[in-house]
């Protein structure tokens, strides 16, 4: 996960809210987002390891978040997924999503 001062930085710098980081959002699951804005139901995942066969990127692992998504687009969360190397592109994508949501 991208260390949490540099994104609060980021949307800070960009006169976003701060997200909550590891959120919880299922009632009945531990499944957690890196950070939300539960308010608006807007989440941001933030995958690594995808150069480097990591956990998500093997079956079990890519199956698993499936049903998390999914459960969780069920619940009306609209998520937003990034690498750590393109999560500076985030900031327009969640900007939009906020006001969307407003």
């Amino acid at each position: 996960m991208i260390p949490e001062p540099f994104l609060i930085k980021l949307f800070k710098n960009a006169n976003l809210p701060v997200p909550v980081a590891e959120y919880k959002f299922h009632p009945d699951r531990k499944w957690r987002f890196d950070y939300a804005w539960p308010e608006l139901k807007v989440a941001l995942e933030i995958e690594g390891g995808i150069w480097v066969r990591g956990r998500h990127n093997r079956g079990i692992g890519m199956i698993n978040d499936m049903v998390k998504y999914n459960s969780a687009a069920i619940l009306g969360w609209r998520i937003l997924r990034y690498t750590p190397q393109n999560i500076s592109r985030s900031v327009d994508d969640v900007a939009q999503l906020l006001q969307e949501n407003k």
